[in-house]
């Protein structure tokens, strides 16, 4: 990407919080910024990659991408790092570590909650990591308050030597406020200085560090109760008081204007007293928080009457319309009323994948072959799990494919011995944390066929370079990772690793079936790009011969969506046999013509598009 040029001072701009954060670390003198992509985090790093000044990078994933930051800071530099959150289960080992040498130049970790599972597999709460690790957790609002707290959070980090989580949730990343920034405060580090006793974590220097670790704890729980931050905000309705922070501070506020509110930015270490003193002020106190009790259950600890999760939801987002009915029943007054409501009747549009996706070819041929069992993993091709394939058993994590394959290979029971075991892993999620899978699988001779889909791009979060396709986060050349030679080095066999085009049904579906077969580790590769990247060059598109096509469906089974059901029929075989027919149309506007649909097409009723003749318009002047 290009450099953007800085806005002048004290400026407003409509951003989104991703842009928010990405605009203060620019503003907070940082040098060293790294992340891997993941909704709904991604925006920030790729923001942080435009502004001059930083040096920024996608790493292969979360816990390399922490521990770079984590040298840039001991350098005395300030660094930033950005995930989602399932990212952190990955950069957990490096903080669970970092907790006990601190910073010297400021460092904030940013991750992001997917608080009502907009785009992953859990639900988990970060917040949770503060506790762990025994670091401050800041959470905004708004948009402005990332940018504000990102800042301030610098601050911290170096006052306290201490790194600083800065929570945020989808509901705050993606959607945009006027923000007001400023311009960048220059930071320079005094560069590394050797001291063993705090940086080599070896057990007799980490025993020693422990003891200062719980009296920052002290230290910060005291700066928390100052902290402007947190600040109760009075109200005349003195029936209920609420503790809330981030979203759920914003959901409070508009379904309940009038109440008392202690709205927590800096939410760990917990404000005791703070809470004391709201308590103290209401008739009862209401904790809001998504998704996990933690300020509640450790308010409770602390002698508190507190409510929470009794009365409100363990999960989802908390909107008014949802604590709205919870307090009236709570108070017992009526329920408010819904506003009467008529669903819209939309056409049901299920996930799938785009139009010629290099992907479709690869889950068409397994949902063709027999008697095996699929390992998924994180990517576009989770997709694969959906209609019409129904071609992927499992998804866990990142990476986790490879282990899973080989875990259902070594314990077989008595229904599936007799099974193939596959594993589905895309390019960049195998670059993450599939290589130590595959390396595992050899060198416990496991009997699993490896499906590699190498589409050039970290394609579910928006296409964003890897090592797999030779560009770095600025787009410029980069050294690009050879597939088959990687594998090669894992110790796959060189007579088991193949390479193939992926539109290429018959190759694929031989490919796959005699693989399955062999008892021992192969790898396939696939070789196309994905459509959205600038790599995918468009070919002319297909359109099918209505009095040819016979309605048989072969091409519906791809899962292309630019194929439309026209109309459906039945037929009676000779031998009695009633079947389903579906005849079909290609839109031609969107097809990119890579033939996927042809080939399964036994009429051979799918051929090029020819563009009907231009509409002829009247000469100027004339009546026509």
């Amino acid at each position: 990407m290009a450099a953007v040029m800085p806005a002048p001072a004290a400026s407003r701009h409509l951003m989104s919080g991703n842009e928010a954060v990405a605009r203060a670390v620019w503003e907070a003198g940082v040098k060293v910024a790294a992340a891997y992509p993941g909704t709904p985090s991604t925006e920030m790093m790729e923001v942080v990659s435009t502004y001059p000044d930083i040096y920024a990078e996608w790493s292969v994933n979360e816990k390399v991408s922490l521990e770079v930051a984590i040298g840039a800071a001991y350098a005395g530099s300030r660094a930033f790092c950005c995930m989602k959150h399932v990212g952190m289960n990955v950069a957990s080992d490096a903080l669970m570590t970092l907790t006990l040498t601190g910073v010297i130049g400021g460092l904030v970790i940013a991750i992001a909650d997917d608080v009502g599972l907009s785009s992953s597999q859990n639900e988990q709460d970060s917040r949770y990591w503060g506790r762990f690790a025994h670091v401050p957790v800041f959470e905004p609002a708004d948009s402005q308050e990332a940018y504000d707290m990102t800042k301030l959070a610098y601050e911290l980090s170096e006052r306290f030597q201490v790194p600083v989580i800065l929570r945020m949730t989808t509901r705050i990343n993606h959607v945009k406020a006027l923000v007001t920034v400023g311009e960048r405060v220059p930071h320079v580090g005094a560069g590394f200085k050797k001291e063993p006793g705090r940086f080599v974590m070896v057990p007799g220097n980490a025993g020693k560090r422990i003891p200062l670790m719980f009296q920052r704890d002290i230290e910060l729980r005291a700066a928390a109760e100052s902290s402007p931050l947190n600040v109760i905000e009075d109200g005349s309705d003195k029936r209920l008081g609420f503790i809330a922070s981030g979203p759920a501070y914003m959901h409070v506020k508009e379904a309940f204007p009038d109440a008392p509110v202690l709205k927590l930015g800096f939410s760990h270490p917990l404000p005791f007293e703070k809470c004391r003193a709201l308590a103290a002020q209401v008739e009862q106190v209401v904790v809001v928080e998504e998704v996990e009790p933690l300020v509640e259950t450790e308010l409770k600890a602390q002698g508190l009457k507190v409510l929470g999760k009794e009365i409100l939801p363990l999960q989802g987002e908390l909107s008014p319309n949802v604590l709205k009915p919870a307090i009236a029943r709570l108070l017992g007054e009526p329920e408010p009323e819904k506003a009467p409501f008529a669903p819209m009747a939309v056409f049901p549009r299920p996930p799938t994948m785009c139009v010629a996706c290099p992907h479709l070819g690869v889950y068409y041929t397994l949902s063709q072959v027999r008697n095996i069992n699929i390992a998924g993993d994180i990517g576009c091709y989770t997709l694969g799990a959906g209609h019409p394939w129904n071609a992927l058993d499992t998804c866990v994590s990142m990476g986790a494919a490879m282990g899973v394959a080989l875990g259902m290979d070594k314990g077989r029971g008595t229904s599936d011995k007799d099974k193939r075991i596959v594993a589905v892993i895309g390019d960049s999620t195998f670059l993450h944390m599939g290589m130590q899978g595959l390396l595992d699988m050899v060198y416990n001779k496991g009997s699993v066929t490896v499906l590699l889909l190498d589409n050039r791009a970290v394609g579910m979060t928006g296409g964003q370079d890897n090592p797999g396709n030779g560009r770095d986060i600025h787009g410029e050349e980069a050294p690009r990772i050879d597939f088959a030679k990687l594998v090669a080095a894992l110790g796959v066999k060189e007579e088991r690793i193949h390479v193939v085009d992926p539109y290429e049904l018959p190759v694929l579906f031989k490919t796959i079936r005699e693989e399955v077969k062999v008892p021992d580790v192969s790898v396939i590769i696939t070789n196309q790009p994905c459509v959205l990247i600038k790599d995918y060059h468009k070919l002319k598109p297909y359109a099918v011969i209505d009095d040819k096509c016979t309605g048989c469906g072969n091409c519906i089974d791809v899962g292309c969506p630019a194929i439309h059901v026209t109309r459906r029929g039945k037929e009676v075989k000779a031998s009695g046999r009633e079947v389903d027919l579906a005849f079909v149309r290609i839109e031609s506007s969107v097809c990119t013509g890579c033939g996927l649909c042809v080939q399964p097409c036994a009429p051979k009723a799918i051929v090029h598009h020819v563009p009907s003749a231009p509409i002829q318009f009247a000469k100027e002047g004339s009546c026509a």
